[in-house]
């Protein structure tokens, strides 16, 4: 009995031991974020409309990210009295993505330098997605070219490429985990269509951009990482 004892013992303190190698960390975040929208499509002019995203985390690491958001709001161009086109959209939009993003902090070794530990929370961010188009307001004849007008569809469904890139900003808790991240980011997405206005015209594929803030909560998952997470050790 003595000798299970002390197995037990050993095994326990190995296992203890194990633990305080690396830092911890949330594996899963729930986050909510607010867009500034932006429409390059075949209108003549460019307006901005807000967007809100949801958006759940898997941290593969506090560095690697996999990212499944969806997106609600509106995207807005064209002026149908002031254009010659007379192309004017206003397209309440619901969006769905999945996308991976690497930050500086997992290539960088931040421990003993301050300006490379500011530098870790950079990140570059892609993937694919799907945008669901639907035109609660559309123009497409002309005021000043008699006859003249666009086709296009008030409905529609098209991919899309997410490309982000941005700084997120961790808060820690007391135990030195990131448990609240502040996210400001540039998100430009080329379309697979040209339907984001509801107008066929010319030969490229629309695209939007956003501005993004936003953010995130951990929510679980807890798992260690092999270096310190927080902060540089001068």
């Amino acid at each position: 009995m003595k000798k299970i004892l002390i197995t037990l013992l050993i095994c326990s303190a190995s296992v203890l031991a194990k633990a305080q190698i690396g830092w911890n960390y949330a594996q899963y975040d729930f986050g909510v974020s607010g867009a500034l929208n932006y429409a390059y499509t075949d209108a003549e002019t460019v307006n901005g409309a807000a967007g809100l995203n949801l958006n759940l985390t898997y941290n593969y690491t506090p560095f690697i990210n996999y990212i499944a958001e969806v997106q609600y709001g509106r995207l807005k161009g064209g002026d149908h009295q002031r254009t010659l086109s007379g192309r004017e959209f206003n397209n309440q939009y619901t969006a769905v993505s999945l996308r991976a993003q690497l930050q500086a902090g997992e290539l960088l070794d931040y421990a003993h330098d301050g300006f490379t530990n500011a530098l870790k929370n950079f990140y570059i961010s892609a993937g694919v997605g799907a945008i669901y188009n639907n035109m609660k307001e559309i123009y497409r004849n002309s005021l000043y070219v008699p006859g003249y007008t666009s086709t296009g569809r008030n409905t529609s469904t098209e991919l899309f490429i997410p490309l982000k890139a941005g700084y997120e900003i961790k808060i820690y808790n007391n135990y030195d985990e990131p448990s609240v991240k502040l996210d400001f980011g540039y998100q430009y997405n080329p379309v697979f269509g040209d339907q984001l206005d509801g107008i066929k015209a010319g030969k490229r594929n629309d695209s939007f951009s956003q501005f993004v803030v936003g953010i995130k909560f951990a929510i679980g998952g807890i798992t260690s990482y092999r270096k310190q997470i927080s902060r540089y050790q001068p």
